[in-house]
């Protein structure tokens, strides 16, 4: 008899623990808002919100290039209620910074790819070059002159213009602002020469004649600018500088969760209107596997740790 009232009890004892998520989910987004990172995470977060019914709250902690955002999560408790927007960024940060407060993937469960994008080589309208060929010889002609905007330092508009400056040979000066907004803001205010950023953050300047767009730095071009040619295309053959985001969660995060988290990011990457909201971003939705979104931080690690050594890149 005790052991079928043993039977009985455990299922309805089963059934009283909480379901995930049973409360609100903190999504860190470690850049300042308005960057195509933070409309991805906001889109997102919100399709979240619908799905469980339970808040997904966006938390921008812009600073340091995103490590700030980024310590918050590897140090969170690994339940499933605190989540990162990473980026390829934090494949770069690895080799720009001697200490980092973490380990993108000793400390990190990675949940998938939301998306790929490329961004724009764009130059101020007093630059007087119409191309990638034309923007070299005008830099390498006024060597240490012409300035590039960033976010900061250890940003991908960080480490692709200096992967761009390592392959052209070109003497440019780095100018780091407080967040890629206010590096736009300078950029358009002719404080700098040129920059590297979304499509969703620049196509409105370049459709205003307040910047020009040169080239994508993607493996193919953009969808938005089907005529501009992508840096390799432009004569720096082998430049190749997409980037992505993806979700992230602290490691020892139950593999049900990862799962659950999974499961649902991967089928609101299917959703029509998500994929044209996205794609007016000039995001490309990706959804992969935890297995395949590590192997993509791991090989991003090596692929600009090689580029910083080569490039000679520092944090200022």
């Amino acid at each position: 008899m005790a052991l079928a009232a043993s039977a009985f009890i455990a299922p309805a004892s089963a059934q009283t623990q909480p379901t995930y998520p049973n409360r609100p989910i903190r999504f860190i987004v470690p850049v300042a808002t308005g960057g195509g990172s933070d409309i991805a995470a906001r889109l997102f977060g919100q399709k979240l919100t619908d799905t469980f019914g339970q808040q997904v709250v966006i938390d921008n902690r812009a600073g340091a290039g995103g490590i700030i955002g980024t310590e918050l999560v590897a140090k969170a408790a690994p339940d499933g209620y605190t989540l990162l927007l990473a980026s390829s960024a934090n494949t770069v940060h690895p080799s720009m910074h001697k200490k980092l407060p973490y380990d993108i993937v000793r400390d990190f469960a990675p949940v998938s790819l939301l998306a790929a994008y490329p961004h724009l080589l764009v130059v101020h309208p007093s630059v007087p070059a119409k191309s990638v060929k034309e923007l070299v010889a005008l830099a390498k002609a006024k060597p240490g002159q012409i300035n590039y905007a960033t976010g900061g330092n250890g940003t991908m508009a960080h480490i692709v213009a200096e992967f761009f400056r390592s392959m052209t040979g070109i003497d440019v000066v780095h100018v780091p602002y407080k967040g890629a907004g206010p590096a736009l803001i300078g950029l358009v205010a002719g404080e700098a020469g040129l920059a590297f950023y979304s499509v969703s953050a620049t196509l409105q300047h370049v459709r205003a004649g307040r910047l020009r767009a040169l080239a994508s730095t993607g493996e193919k071009r953009s969808p938005s600018l089907p005529d501009l040619p992508t840096v390799a295309e432009a004569g720096v053959p082998g430049f190749e500088a997409g980037t992505w985001a993806g979700v992230l969660v602290p490691a020892g995060t139950p593999k049900s969760i990862i799962a659950k988290l999974h499961g649902e990011i991967t089928r609101i990457l299917q959703i029509p209107d998500v994929k044209e909201r996205l794609a007016a971003i000039d995001f490309e939705p990706v959804g992969n596997t935890p297995e395949e979104f590590s192997a993509i931080i791991k090989k991003d690690v090596v692929k600009w740790t090689k580029v910083v050594k080569d490039s000679g890149a520092k944090v200022d």
